[in-house]
């Protein structure tokens, strides 16, 4: 009898163990709306159906590669500044991807129609270096024009800047995110380009650091899960999106629904990682970083965990 109830209570604490729930930080690098699907897990919870109690923190790009190394926060948000920072030698990788492609939008004057016609004209962009101005780049070279010839790209910093530019006449066009397209649009300029309509750019997603990704797999696949359910919820739940929108931006409904509308198209619907996509990443990271060696796709990024989520939710793996 003694035995029978060692074994039953060992077999209670197993199973108590085995759904205790896992207390984990998430770090963001800024409420755009991108970086919308685990808060809105969270939200919605979608995160605490995996055992997952989240604490989602906002913390700037530069900051946030520290606390990913050395454990103060468990995953972060943004792929970019991962993957450059893998480049440097530090120990993380990208495990899924939530945005596909760059929301950023270029916007221009009325009486310009198409990209091509910016040759020769000058466009406000951000900071050297920046995400949004390898963008901007990256859109010109799709449609032909080289950044450093045929275009003069002034760097403003920040979107408002950029729209005083315009406004006073010093750029004919400038990139911007929502819903900054659709005020840019009610100020009667007009869209040229949404990045994530021509090119893949996943810079969006859930990464972490490799200790974390060789101890904590199952972890790992469960924050995954509730992140693919949020962008499940994303592209089919329309009013609900809108209204999370609202409330975690501060935005007014009108607001609210232009974002939605903007970028509904780019989120993933299966997490995958775009190669190409990354590839343009890892490239513009190796230019940023000054490194002429090879970096592979498995350099930066694990997927192993990633199709184990994908199989338990009954997505088909790639």
């Amino acid at each position: 009898m003694f035995k029978i109830l060692v074994v039953v209570l060992c077999t209670f604490v197993l199973q108590a163990s085995v759904h205790a729930t896992d207390k984990i930080r998430i770090g963001y690098p800024s409420p755009g709306v991108g970086h919308i699907p685990l808060p809105l897990a969270q939200k919605k919870g979608f995160l605490k159906e995996q055992d997952i109690d989240a604490e989602i923190v906002r913390i700037p790009s530069p900051a946030s590669l520290a606390a990913l190394v050395n454990g103060d926060i468990d995953y972060y948000s943004a792929i970019t500044p991962v993957v450059g920072a893998v480049i440097r030698g530090l120990p993380v990788k990208v495990v899924a991807c939530s945005v596909t492609g760059s929301q950023d939008v270029l916007v221009a004057r009325p009486e310009l129609k198409s990209v091509k016609e910016l040759k020769g004209k000058t466009i406000a962009v951000s900071t050297p270096g920046a995400t949004p101005t390898a963008i901007t780049r990256l859109v010109l070279k799709h449609f032909g024009l080289d950044p450093e010839k045929d275009v003069k790209l002034l760097h403003l910093g920040g979107v408002d800047s950029r729209l005083v530019a315009m406004k006073q006449g010093l750029a004919d066009a400038y990139s911007l995110g929502p819903p900054f397209d659709y005020l840019a649009k009610k100020e009667g300029f007009v869209v040229l380009a949404r990045a994530y309509e021509l090119f893949s750019y996943p810079n969006v997603g859930l990464t972490a650091n490799v200790k974390k990704i060789s101890e904590k797999p199952d972890e790992i696949k469960r924050v995954i899960k509730a992140g693919l359910k949020a962008n499940r919820y994303i592209q089919q739940n329309r009013e609900g999106t809108i209204q999370f929108l609202t409330e975690w931006q501060k935005v007014n409904s009108e607001l609210a629904l232009a974002t939605y509308e903007s970028v509904v198209k780019s989120f993933s619907e299966d997490g995958n990682i775009p190669e190409d996509g990354l590839r343009l990443i890892i490239e513009e990271g190796k230019k940023s970083a000054k490194v002429n060696r090879e970096i592979s796709l498995s350099d930066v990024a694990d997927i192993t965990i990633l199709k184990a989520a994908q199989r338990e939710l009954g997505i088909k793996v790639k």
